[in-house]
């Protein structure tokens, strides 16, 4: 009985050190849950800055559209012009093209301004 019972003791100890050395397969997939996690949370990070883009590109397409097609637009320009804030993007693509020595009426007709818009952006610019 008691030989069996230091046989028993023996492979208890030997099975608890043997389970210190071998690798713990749940902990492995526990790691490839966690990179394919952080994979995922980085890929829709990616396309929400992406999707935010398109959205202010798509804004700033149908604020044009709607400028040009407005009534008050056709029968009151210059209140308009004044009223209607014109983006950021618009103002450095109308700045590059004016340094690039594009002239204004072309400027206006690829950015969808009026010309006294365009001149108006050019001007603010200079008096920086």
């Amino acid at each position: 009985m008691l030989i069996v019972m230091l046989v028993i003791l023996g492979i208890s100890l030997f099975l608890l050190i043997l389970s210190f050395f071998l690798r713990d397969p749940i902990k492995d997939l526990r790691e490839e849950i966690d990179q394919l996690s952080i994979q995922q949370v980085q890929e829709l990070y990616k396309i929400k800055k992406k999707l935010k883009v398109l959205e202010e590109e798509l804004l700033i397409g149908e604020e044009d559209f709607s400028f040009k097609s407005s009534p008050i637009y056709e029968t009151n320009p210059i209140q308009t012009e004044n009223t209607q804030s014109i983006h950021a993007i618009i103002k450095n693509q109308v700045w590059t093209l004016a340094a690039s020595g594009v002239p204004v009426d072309q400027i206006a007709n690829q950015s969808s301004l009026s010309i006294s818009q365009v001149q108006q952006i050019i001007n603010e610019r200079e008096g920086k």
